[in-house]
């Protein structure tokens, strides 16, 4: 392989990103399809975009994906988070500005667990007097 390819894993609640980036002109490509092919939305777009907006390096390389597990929403948080830890590894100098814009973090927050005796996680049912 000609060009030098930079692996990077990214996650939110169910969904697991596996991105790779290499120089090129910005295309990206999750699991073998456009970005608006395969998320449909058009606000989509500005989300994953923003590692390069911050990073200030817009079309100066390509990203291939595979996304599995999860929702549309968590895979493209979780889409953002891989290349956004493949172009710190790619490049060390971007760390603090990627660290800044908060996108170097992983989101933890998952589903809370239904309880026993209850609706949901929380959520108790309709109580009656009569």
């Amino acid at each position: 392989m000609a060009q030098e390819e930079t692996y990077a894993t990214g996650k939110r609640k169910n969904a697991i990103a596996r991105v790779w980036i290499t120089s090129g002109s910005g295309n990206i490509v999750v699991n073998k399809m456009s970005t608006t092919d395969y998320f449909g939305n058009i606000f989509f777009e500005p989300k994953v975009d923003k590692p390069f907006v911050v990073t200030e390096t817009m079309e100066k390389y390509d990203v291939k994906a595979t996304l599995a597990g999860g929702g549309k929403s968590a895979q493209v948080d979780a889409l953002v988070h891989g290349i956004s830890k493949a172009l710190q590894i790619k490049n060390p100098e971007m760390r603090d500005a990627l660290k800044k814009a908060g996108l170097l973090t992983r989101d933890s927050r998952a589903k809370e667990r239904k309880k026993y005796g209850l609706r949901g996680a929380r959520a108790r049912f309709q109580f009656s007097k009569r």
